[in-house]
């Protein structure tokens, strides 16, 4: 199974269309049945687990103390595919609307030795977000899909299932949808350290006797001075942490402000910064996986089908990664080195069939 694997992750690499089995035969001449791909889709069980056995190897050859767990969605869109428990309607919060697809929630690791000019960056862990609760809405009389575990349950699992792996690492990042107070206090008793986007409307104070009086106040409405961490408490946790409001310009020249916070409270503004920007490579690795190993590009049908392909397409992003790392050129440059050799190739045929018909 690991040849066939190991096949049909370079094609996924190497393909620029729709991708099939059919498709990757014609590139192998027919030596290798069409059934064993078939199979290799169909009764393989890719998963989570599959995933840490393979990138083990790689992510104890480069872990770090200071290495970071970012924990990010995103919808791999599926607009004409029929609707399951895997391939369903999700809200798209980038896009402001629900969109059908597969819910993909990614444990990203991104770690640095000192020794290394190259960072690894690797999901280490991943679950789908399957709606398999199926349940009729009242108002409109419609029959809707839920899942029976939300995505802050599941990372809290990923993040024990890492502690129980080994994983090395001692930040955990992610945005603001996952800053509940729950998951704040689960990564507190597992003696790690988070870094998390705050929206703009979280209760807080910033003194124990406020707290004690109920006398919270919208985070943006706290009097606090700008890139200065200061101590503050939030509502429905526990102990203090601490709060940066940082200003920022946005490329179109309009401003912003982000409030980030943390339970370590060793960090100066420039550590926030400089530690919350590693969160932005897991957008880069969306954006890989969609554009570079053919995340969306299969034509399977089933939810075991559909599941394998998508697990293979991560392991292609793997193998770019390893790539990366020895030849130092990013996933979309090796793509589109790929990409000109293809047309090289394609313009030297052109060549030969022009003096075959001469």
């Amino acid at each position: 199974m690991n040849t066939l694997l190991d096949l049909y992750t370079d094609y996924l690499i190497s393909s620029f269309g729709q991708t099939s089995s059919t498709r990757l035969l014609y590139l192998l001449d027919h030596s290798v049945s069409h059934d064993k791909f078939s199979r290799l889709l169909s009764n393989s069980n890719f998963d989570s687990k599959f995933l840490w056995k393979s990138v083990k190897p790689l992510v104890l050859e480069h872990e770090s103390h200071d290495a970071c767990l970012i924990f990010d969605d995103c919808i791999i869109e599926k607009q004409y595919t029929d609707e399951n428990d895997l391939i369903s309607w999700h809200w798209d919060h980038s896009k402001s609307r629900n969109v059908k697809g597969i819910n993909i929630l990614s444990a990203f690791y991104h770690t640095q030795k000192a020794s290394e000019s190259e960072v690894l960056r690797i999901p280490v862990l991943l679950e789908t977000i399957k709606k398999e609760v199926r349940f009729c809405e009242l108002k409109t009389q419609k029959e809707k899909r839920k899942s029976s575990i939300t995505k802050n349950e599941l990372v809290q699992q990923m993040i024990q299932q890492s502690i129980q792996n080994g994983l090395i690492f001692k930040y955990i990042l992610a945005d603001s949808w996952f800053s509940s107070s729950e998951n704040m206090r689960f990564i507190q008793t597992k003696k790690k350290f988070f870094i998390f986007d705050m929206m703009f409307n979280r209760l807080a104070c910033l003194t124990e006797a406020a707290r004690n009086k109920g006398s919270w106040t919208n985070i943006n409405s706290l009097e606090i001075p700008n890139n200065t961490p200061v101590k503050v408490w939030l509502k429905d946790l526990e102990f203090p942490v601490l709060l940066t409001q940082q200003l920022f310009t946005n490329k179109d020249g309009s401003t912003g402000v982000r409030f980030l916070v943390s339970n370590d409270f060793s960090l100066t503004d420039e550590q926030f910064t400089t530690l919350y920007k590693k969160r932005w490579s897991v957008e880069e690795y969306h954006k890989s996986i969609k554009q570079n190993t053919s995340v969306a590009k299969s034509p399977t049908r089933t939810v075991k089908t559909q599941t394998n392909h998508l697990f293979a397409s991560i392991l292609a992003y793997v193998k770019l990664e390893r790539v990366k790392l020895s030849q130092k050129l990013s996933h979309f440059t090796l793509k589109a080195k790929i990409y000109q050799k293809a047309i090289k190739a394609d313009f030297q045929e052109i060549t030969l069939l022009k003096q075959g018909s001469a």
